[in-house]
């Protein structure tokens, strides 16, 4: 039998304490682009990292592209994640960042270089490769996160709120990479509340139906 080149969750449950995050979720994501959309606090940066194997569900399972669970071997060699607090190295340069990444996977060192120049030059951070990540931009620390996740080319590429207060060419950078060059096969995830993300060609999952949290605030807007 193939191995199916989705992501599954089946009957997944996760709380924090007596909050209940998801319970019996089930959902399928297919190789291409899904936005997981709601409301701030419904839960999407937790799916994230439940898929990412980060955090350990209470209930249910999820299965991952070839058939396994998010493990550690998952997450060295077949997993992009993008963090809000995106996590760049701050002694590494940018282009080390990106190295490192490659070298943990077991790239091979020439795959690794072509790789490293391809993503830079796709993200517009040539100039900026031997810098340190303090020395950035906000924006052009966004995108060398994005860069160092891709490195691997992975079939899961994770990225939480990528846009989130980014101006719009920034923007348009990122989208335009996010809608050309997303490596074959790769089932990637984006949690966002950026209208602007739309124009995306995507699927789609509206994360407030399975915990519509502080829907009081409705009334209040």
């Amino acid at each position: 039998m193939t191995a199916s080149p989705d992501i599954v969750c089946s009957g997944l449950g996760f709380g924090y304490g007596s909050v209940r995050v998801l319970d019996r979720f089930d959902a399928r994501f297919a190789p291409g682009l899904t936005l997981v959309k709601g409301f701030s606090g419904c839960g999407k940066s937790t799916l994230l990292k439940l898929v990412a194997g980060y955090l350990a569900p209470t209930a249910g399972a999820i299965t991952v592209p070839g058939g396994g669970r998010p493990d550690a071997a998952f997450q060295r060699r077949a997993l992009g994640f993008v963090f809000q607090q995106l996590n760049l190295l701050p002694l590494a340069s940018v282009r080390r960042n990106l190295e490192l990444v490659g070298a943990l996977a077991g790239l091979p060192r020439s795959v690794v270089r072509a790789r490293t120049e391809k993503y830079l030059s796709l993200l517009g951070l040539d100039a900026l490769a031997d810098r340190l990540p303090s020395t950035l931009s906000g924006g052009q620390q966004q995108r060398a996160a994005i860069a160092r996740a891709l490195l691997k080319e992975p079939s899961v590429l994770l990225l939480d709120e990528p846009t989130s207060g980014l101006d719009d060419l920034n923007c348009r950078v990122i989208m335009k990479l996010l809608g050309e060059h997303l490596p074959p096969a790769c089932v990637c995830l984006v949690a966002t509340h950026d209208q602007r993300l739309e124009a995306l060609t995507h699927e789609g999952l509206d994360f407030n139906r399975f915990l519509p949290v502080e829907r009081h605030l409705v009334a209040l807007a």
